[in-house]
């Protein structure tokens, strides 16, 4: 092949000699870029090296990357494509955030702001224009006590009613299912000493915030505290000279406030099972007694027609008038107000910055009696929904009456009427819970209505009872109602 390849060259100039054109001035053309010669060969290596080749393949190269850029992206491209990508969703997650943020804040402004006006007293949920009367048809009837029901609470979570009655007997119902859950069985007079629990008639029942304790209160003097859970016997409290009218745990607290007959409120510790103080200024039998998150309480005086305000740290009282007859029953609707009803058939609403009611409704149930003769039916039982516009009252003409307290609670307006089964039941005792509204809802364009849970207890004439009426979460409703007859607990 060398041997080849130099004979070529040789044979080269040779070959130039026989034609008019020289090698030499060919090369000076094609210098000059003047050359009138066309290459009459397409030579691979010609085709290569061509200018003209390179300019026409540089036009489909630029259509190319401008048709299919991300087939053709670098890796150096790629990466800052994939890094603005990964900050835009960085950003959005961050607006995202600032604005669940903003929104949290919102809450929680208006959280603390709630509280702080609870505990000035100033709060007022404004609930009764949702409220709607309940069906008598839809009420269930449930029996458990032989004797009439005296007291009823509800636990703070609304799961729970612990209904007490004169057979001494307490009974722990579920809201949701309207089943018994346990009872307490009383036990007969002489046999103190060997029975757990009462031996005499039940008056009054007061479960603490948390649903730990559960305390009751006899007409034997007695206060005795239950685990709330398992209704297991913890302690008995003794002191009082007379029959436990009232009980109420101090909100947030196992401080337990007392009254009695015999005129005097004590205040105890349920977790040191301990006795603190005793307050003395009635002049008749304490009826009725409630407390707050405050350290302090308020009481119904019965015949000495006085309201009073206990503020325990001060060691002082303020003292209230303004019903005509024995003040039979008290609830407070927040930390500066309150609702009284007394026998003279009159509903009064309070502040404690006043010494005479801010409104007061007469004769709140209507009359009875013959013409010329008529008698209010007298109020037994107030209750009240904490910091709303709402509160109840019950009496013997076998109706609950709902109220709406006007504008900072400068009057009284009725809602409307529940009545009760039998005719000439008594509404004993009334509560209502602060989560169990009737608000009207709206669900998948059908209008479910809830209706209002209160819990209601009393007798009638004829022996019959009359307990809590309330409605599931899953629409039905109950009537707690008890008979005279011997039935098993």
């Amino acid at each position: 092949m060398s041997s080849s390849f130099f004979i070529k060259k040789k044979e080269t100039p040779k070959f130039m000699k026989k034609g008019k054109n020289t090698a030499g001035p060919k090369r000076k053309n094609d210098g000059d870029g003047k050359s009138k010669v066309p290459a009459k060969k397409s030579s691979k290596y010609n085709e290569e090296i061509s200018s003209d080749s390179e300019a026409e393949s540089s036009v489909p190269r630029k259509r190319q990357s401008k048709e299919e850029p991300e087939y053709d992206e670098t890796p150096q491209e790629k990466k800052l494509r994939l890094a603005k990508l990964y900050l835009e969703q960085l950003k959005d997650e961050e607006e995202k955030k600032a604005e669940d943020d903003s929104f949290e804040t919102d809450l929680i402004a208006g959280r603390l702001q709630e509280e702080v006006l609870e505990q000035k007293g100033m709060l007022q949920r404004l609930i009764a224009k949702d409220l709607v009367p309940p069906d008598a048809s839809e009420i269930k009837v449930l029996r458990g006590h032989k004797l009439p029901i005296t007291c009823l609470v509800i636990s703070s979570d609304d799961k729970y009613i612990f209904s007490a009655a004169k057979d001494c007997s307490i009974i722990k119902w579920d809201v949701e299912s309207g089943k018994k859950l346990h009872t307490i069985p009383g036990g007969r007079k002489g046999t103190e000493d060997r029975h757990v629990g009462h031996t005499a008639h039940i008056l009054c029942m007061a479960i603490s915030s948390d649903g730990k304790y559960l305390a009751t209160g006899d007409m034997n003097k007695l206060i005795m505290i239950w685990e709330a859970e398992t209704c297991k016997h913890l302690y008995k409290f003794t002191g009082h000279k007379g029959p436990v009218s009232g009980l109420s745990f101090r909100k947030g607290t196992h401080d337990l406030y007392s009254a009695s007959h015999d005129r005097s409120v004590k205040v105890w510790n349920v977790d040191e099972n301990a006795y603190v103080e005793t307050l003395f200024g009635h002049q008749d039998a304490i009826t009725g007694l409630d407390s707050l998150s405050r350290e302090r309480c308020v009481t119904a005086g019965g015949r000495d027609r006085s309201v009073r305000v206990w503020k325990i740290a001060e060691e002082s009282q303020l003292v209230f008038h303004g019903h005509e007859g024995s003040i039979d029953c008290i609830q407070l609707i927040n930390e500066e107000h309150m609702i009284t009803g007394a026998d003279d058939g009159s509903v009064s609403l309070w502040s404690v910055n006043k010494k005479k009611p801010l409104s007061t409704v007469k004769q709140a149930h209507g009359c009875h009696g013959d013409a010329g003769l008529e008698q209010p039916h007298w109020v037994a039982s107030v209750a009240a929904l904490q910091n709303s516009d709402t509160v109840a009252s019950g009496s013997h003409n076998s109706q609950v009456q709902l109220w709406k307290c006007g504008h900072n609670y400068r009057g009284l307006e009725p809602l409307f009427s529940v009545p009760v089964l039998l005719q000439t039941a008594l509404s004993k005792c009334l509560t209502l819970s602060t989560s169990l509204l009737s608000l009207p809802v709206r669900l998948h364009q059908q209008s479910e209505v809830f209706q209002l849970r209160s819990v209601l207890g009393g007798r009638s004439r004829t022996g019959a009872q009359v307990g809590p009426m309330v409605e599931n979460k899953g629409g039905q409703e109950w009537d707690l109602c008890y008979s005279s007859e011997e039935e098993t607990i």
